[in-house]
């Protein structure tokens, strides 16, 4: 049986994923975000009015 021709990697950026494009080197690994410490906070909304409270009819 003959050997197998080596398969040279891909150099192209056209990977269908971030992790083969950080293994090609041509992006940074992603930063995993950090657990959030307080899940269940209310939301801020800082573009309303003070004192509108969503679940309220305007």
């Amino acid at each position: 049986m003959p050997d197998p021709i080596p398969v040279q990697p891909r150099q192209d950026s056209g990977a269908a994923d971030m992790g083969s494009l950080v293994r090609l080197g041509r992006e940074e690994p992603q930063p995993i975000p950090e657990p959030a410490t307080q899940p269940f906070q209310e939301p801020v909304y800082p573009d309303l009015p003070d004192g509108y409270m969503p679940d309220q009819p305007a």
